[in-house]
């Protein structure tokens, strides 16, 4: 579903009226159509299939490197994201780190900030944005395990209420064998190494 460009700057208007403001001032003229075109882009993945970057995959197998079987887990670090706060309609940024245990079939890896890009394009809450990147995985790939840790600066925490600027919130989802806190201690100690 596209967002409404239109509803969403007569919304925007009406909002800067509700506020006090005049939204026929210089400053504010053309501020609607602004933020109808930035939300236009926070909310592009809204209906979007967040698997179906993943549907093209590899034969580990078959595929063009046969004689190198991933034995342990293939890991993307610091994948940036953005999202929208359903909470309070504020941003929240981070990095997200996406680790998985491949089966028979692996998936070239630029798709998997584009499952980021899709799920963290909609109103969100981050807690779910890590469990929802997860499942994409795990429900589309043969894995025999996913780990998704998003760490990210809220902005309804560094703008408002307690007002932490330097806080950051971090959340692990993990399926299948990654599920177990000693089979994913050894990515976790590797998400922070940076050598």
């Amino acid at each position: 579903m596209a967002v409404d460009r239109d509803r969403v700057a007569a919304l925007v208007r009406e909002l800067l009226e509700a506020i006090g403001e005049d939204p026929d001032r210089p400053g504010l003229k053309l501020t609607p159509g602004r933020v109808a075109d930035a939300y236009t882009e926070f909310f592009a993945g809204v209906g979007e299939d967040a698997a179906a970057p993943l549907a093209h995959t590899i034969s580990v197998t078959r595929g063009p490197a046969p004689e190198t079987l991933p034995s342990g887990a293939v890991m993307v670090r610091d994948i940036r994201f953005r999202s929208i706060c359903e909470h309070h309609l504020l941003p929240f940024r981070g990095h997200a780190h996406i680790a998985y245990l491949p089966g028979e079939q692996v998936v070239g890896l630029g798709a998997l900030p584009k499952v980021v890009d899709i799920l963290s394009s909609r109103p969100q809450v981050q807690e779910r944005l890590g469990e929802q990147i997860a499942d994409a995985i795990a429900g589309s790939l043969d894995t025999r395990g996913v780990l998704v840790v998003l760490d990210a600066t809220h902005e309804c925490v560094t703008m408002r209420g307690g007002r932490q600027s330097d806080a950051s919130t971090v959340t692990i989802a993990a399926r299948g064998e990654l599920a177990e806190p000693a089979a994913r201690a050894e990515l976790i100690v590797l998400l922070g190494s940076r050598e």
